[in-house]
């Protein structure tokens, strides 16, 4: 909780420095007053800090009671004053300030600006120096604190002087031509020689278990990169609060050049120390085409931090080489950053690795970079709804990233990738039938299967196995996926669908055909019948063929499924049920008086089945094509046994499921984030000069007698 016994001696003795102070945070912002309930005075804020302004602005006795599109309406210390609202100079990512232009009841002019320091800083007057230093010093502290700062000024404008300018900046707002250069020319000319009159920091909390999550996801070989506005300070200062840089690193990068020469100069430092070679000898030249940047591997862990004026020059000039030192490092903060640049950063990775990425934000500021990245997940919170509506997922908490991840996530993946697989090989095994037959029917284009059963074999017979184990398969469970973050590694590498398993797949289902074509053939090759009637006819082949092809297919994705439930028992078993149900229906002596020329297989199913080696050469045609898959596995997990079957033997070992992950709170009051943050969008200050977006009720509002 925040006191200071003297800023409030301060208040109440009048002192004029203070009370221009909070009169500032009072006026310059665009929030909306609310009285939903008598006396109880709300704030619609689309930036949560100037809310938080606004209300400190209040407590000390300044109170923003009502606005309309010429004026501001403010309680001082019990008394009911009313500006003239003149113009709003307004915010945008390049300015990284807004001011207001307002007439006091005595009628002098003042201009009230507020925004980042360092740009604040750039247009104060000689006589602000002193207070410049001590302010400095006290934004250093602030900063080391991880809050969010903010500087403050001001100045009396000539009567004479504003009446020349507006009629300019009228002009200006409706040129046809180059209009956003003549105005920032004007909000230029007009925002300088400033009086400096303090700062503000904001404490903002990280959310419970980020440093856990970050901590989590970079052991599972996931690069996180913070792309933020904070100063260079407060962003170091939340990587060490959220595990990203650690004492343990052999060196932390700052890129402090002042100019495009000196930052290539640091930039090749940095990647020669990780590499270890001598700086003279590395020379990269930007390619024509784009490349991909290959993976490398350094002795170590590093980290690298720029700000957003020295990102511009290696975004322009020497993007190749930022990309390189940068893939080195195991961190990488890139602070003072406009949402341009973090878009192309996102835009940069996409350009040179071979990486899928994803963008995490909370705040308009975060929106070009969520929808420049493959993956956008937007926060909902404080910050407002923009990031959230242009993101591809959505949740309230930084910490759910990792379960998206690490269960969601990598499920997905070992889900598709074993559907893939399986889906190649049935329909492999499946066609190559086919091709044998064509050597004994002279490729004639009949077909070595029922017309029935060709139709119903993806449709009905093997599309609900398949399907079960797309959603509902895993290889371990949720608890297990969270204790053993590495288990995400295997689907950065493609380690479970590749060209290799594709030619896999492809030979499984070359070898499956033979077996399905070959063994059939010569178990009823001149074979006979109890009774001595021949079996070795065109349709009892056909039928024996396509019933070991099911049988084979269906053993192999019941030996495919990792995790079992009702649903694949279901699926699995009762789609070979149906098969048998369906073709002795097919088959029967009815279907064929019905249509005899679609059911021309009449008795076909009983007069086969009945037999002793037809049943003998379907077990040996499906253990003939699963064998080989089951040694081929065994002898993997054995000799070269991948980091799956190491914890699956482990798990079978112990028996246990790990303890839930508990969330923890912080303890150090330095896991802050600082800089304002300027959430809401360019143009919200015409909009409300304009008076569009206030309702009637707002614009008429009377304060009632008492407003807290």
């Amino acid at each position: 909780m925040f006191y200071d016994h003297s800023l409030l001696e301060a208040v109440k003795i009048g002192d004029p420095e203070v009370h221009e102070f909070f009169r500032l945070l009072s006026l310059c912002h665009t929030v909306m007053p609310e009285e939903k309930q008598k006396g109880a005075l709300m704030y619609q804020a689309q930036s949560p800090d100037e809310g938080a302004l606004v209300t400190a602005a209040r407590n000390f006795g300044f109170v923003f009671l009502s606005r309309t599109p010429e004026t501001i309406t403010l309680v001082e210390m019990g008394k009911t004053v009313v500006y003239q609202l003149l113009s709003i100079l307004d915010f945008d990512n390049v300015r990284k300030r807004m001011s207001v232009i307002v007439r006091h009841p005595d009628e002098k002019l003042y201009l009230y600006c507020k925004g980042a320091d360092t740009i604040v800083f750039e247009r104060l007057n000689s006589a602000s120096q002193h207070l410049r230093d001590i302010t400095t010093t006290h934004l250093d502290e602030f900063a080391g604190d991880g809050l969010r700062t903010l500087a403050l000024a001001y100045k009396e404008l000539n009567e004479i002087y504003f009446t020349n300018w507006q009629q300019r900046y009228q002009e200006a707002s409706t040129a046809l031509e180059n209009r956003e250069e003549q105005l920032s020319e004007l909000y230029e000319e007009i925002e300088k020689d400033l009086t400096l009159l303090g700062a503000t920091a904001v404490e903002d909390k990280l959310q419970d278990g980020v440093p856990q999550t970050i901590a989590t996801l970079s052991k599972a070989n996931i690069k996180i990169w913070v792309l933020t506005g904070d100063k260079q300070e407060t962003a170091v200062n939340i990587g060490y609060a959220c595990n990203m840089l650690n004492e343990d690193m052999k060196n932390i990068f700052i890129i402090e050049g002042n100019n495009s020469e000196e930052v290539r100069v640091e930039l090749r430092k940095a990647s020669a120390i990780m590499k270890k070679e001598d700086q003279t000898e590395i020379s990269i030249k930007q390619p024509k085409k784009p490349i991909v940047i290959p993976e490398e591997n350094v002795d170590g862990e590093y980290g690298l931090v720029i700000n957003g004026d020295l990102l511009a020059y290696a975004l322009e000039d020497m993007e190749l080489e930022f990309l390189k030192t940068a893939c080195l490092c195991k961190t990488v903060i890139c602070c003072r950053v406009t949402p341009l640049q973090k878009a192309q950063v996102i835009e940069l990775v996409k350009k040179y690795k071979k990486a899928i990425t994803l963008a995490i934000g909370d705040g308009a500021n975060d929106v070009s970079m969520i929808k420049a990245a493959h993956i956008g997940v937007g926060i909902s919170g404080e910050e407002g709804t923009q990031a959230v509506l242009s993101s591809d997922f959505s949740f309230a908490q930084f910490r759910y990233l990792q379960r998206l991840l690490l269960v969601h996530g990598r499920w997905s993946y070992f889900r598709m990738c074993r559907f893939l697989s399986y889906f190649f090989y049935k329909n492999f095994a499946f066609t190559f039938v086919h091709f044998w037959y064509g050597f004994f029917c002279g490729f004639s284009a009949q077909t070595v299967y029922d017309e029935w059963f060709i139709t119903l074999y993806n449709l009905v017979y093997t599309s609900l196995p398949v399907l079960a184990m797309s959603l509902f398969d895993q290889d371990v469970n949720d608890r297990w996926s969270m204790a053993y973050p590495q288990l995400y590694e295997p689907g950065q590498f493609n380690l479970y669908f590749n060209k290799l398993v594709f030619v896999k797949c492809i030979i499984h289902g070359v070898y499956s055909s033979l077996v399905l074509f070959f063994i059939p053939y010569g178990s009823l090759f001149e074979a006979v019948r109890d009774d001595g009637e021949t079996v070795s006819d065109y349709q009892s082949f056909a039928l024996i063929a396509q019933t070991c092809l099911l049988v084979a297919v269906t053993l192999q994705i019941a030996l495919d499924t990792s995790f079992w439930t009702a649903i694949n028992h279901f699926f699995i078993w009762g789609s070979l049920a149906v098969y048998f149900a369906i073709t002795f229906t097919m088959y029967s002596n009815g279907m064929y008086l019905m249509f005899p020329t679609s059911f021309p297989f009449i008795g076909t199913a009983r007069n086969a089945l009945n037999q002793p080696h037809v049943w003998l050469t379907i077990f040996l045609s499906a253990v003939m094509c699963v064998l080989p898959i089951v040694i081929v596995r065994y002898l993997s997990s054995e000799l070269r046994p991948t980091s799956i079957d190491k914890l699956q033997h482990k798990i079978r070992k112990i028996k246990t499921l790990p303890p839930k992950q508990m969330v923890t709170r912080l303890k150090r009051p330095s896991a802050r984030r600082s800089a304002y943050a300027f959430a809401h969008q360019r143009g919200f200050g015409a909009l409300i000069t304009s008076g569009k977006n206030m309702r009637m009720g707002n614009i008429n509002f009377k304060p009632s007698k008492t407003v807290t």
